[in-house]
């Protein structure tokens, strides 16, 4: 029981948060948050964020513990969680790493060392003056690496201003940097990864969205808006960037939620793609018969002593 960690991943709108509740209870876990949107204080609509009367008594971790202001890096992310998964273990508990953010989730069970290797201040300050000045850094990046622009969203400018740094200080891509690392596991995980079929997973994303509308998501986006909330992480989430649009003139209303769905739906996908390509999960098809699914994973995790 001390070394063992759940992993709960899987696209957006799959139900990650229903699973983690479900096992939680049944296998003695606690929550901890997988997902670099969901440690931000004021971003609970949009970012589809448990709500305390959900949580069913089961302990949460490592969410709202942050200003939308804040910056978070997966090196921060990496230390946090590891605490967290030593004080759960500390109470007898069981780890449930739930969300969709791969890079934080595998940077915590595996042995990687957020080191110095590939920064360059100077090159760093060049790349944010050629950002300012309009340089396209995306393209840029995408005629170098392409398999690592077509992980990161363009407006994720930080993200691929440190992908460029990386290269044009060590001559190598972020992959083949990292794979020098040969990390191992950390701990003896179990990675449960929810499917589902693609024409009803964006239905219910869309669903999804109307119902952020319907919940208060433009009033929640409007607050960080007001409060001068700019440039940083937080507001750069799916469901935010585009009603920052929409409230600086850039689009019309009904442009902003077609966005919003758009954006999540390719989401969806880069994540489904990432997780397949990246990680050795056991998949299940959570298409029909949920509750007949969630027993399976229960029992399946049971088999393995948890």
């Amino acid at each position: 029981m001390r070394n063992k960690v759940i992993v709960i991943a899987g696209p957006t709108a799959v139900g990650k948060t229903e699973l983690s509740i479900r096992l939680s209870k049944a296998l003695k876990g606690e929550v901890i948050n997988g997902d670099a949107m969901q440690v931000y204080r004021g971003l609970d609509i949009g970012t589809a964020k448990i709500k305390p009367e959900e949580m069913q008594g089961v302990p949460h971790h490592l969410f709202d513990i942050l200003g939308p202001e804040q910056s978070f890096s997966a090196a921060e992310y990496q230390r946090a969680v590891r605490e967290k998964i030593y004080e759960v273990h500390t109470r007898g508990s069981i780890p449930v790493l739930t969300g969709g953010t791969g890079l934080y989730i595998q940077s915590v069970l595996y042995d990687y060392n957020f080191s110095d290797k590939g920064k360059d201040d100077t090159i760093r300050l060049q790349l944010e003056k050629a950002h300012q000045e309009g340089v396209d850094l995306h393209k840029k990046l995408t005629e170098l690496d392409g398999v690592t622009a077509s992980a990161i969203h363009p407006n994720n400018v930080r993200r691929v201003i440190r992908a460029l740094e990386i290269i044009e200080s060590t001559g190598m891509t972020p992959a083949e940097l990292k794979s020098i690392q040969t990390p191992e596991p950390l701990y003896n995980h179990e990675l449960i990864g929810l499917d589902m079929d693609r024409d009803l997973l964006y239905e219910r994303i869309n669903k999804r969205v109307d119902m952020m509308i319907e919940e208060g998501l433009v009033e929640e986006v409007r607050g960080l808006y007001k409060s001068g909330i700019r440039d940083v992480t937080s507001v750069q989430a799916i469901g935010y960037k585009e009603l920052y649009a929409y409230f600086e003139g850039e689009i019309t209303y009904e442009d902003a939620l077609d966005r919003i769905k758009q954006n999540s739906r390719r989401y969806a996908k880069r994540q489904l793609t990432w997780f397949r390509n990246k990680m050795d999960f056991k998949w299940f098809n959570m298409s029909e018969n949920r509750e007949k699914k969630i027993k399976e994973i229960i029992d399946y995790l049971q088999e393995f002593g948890l």
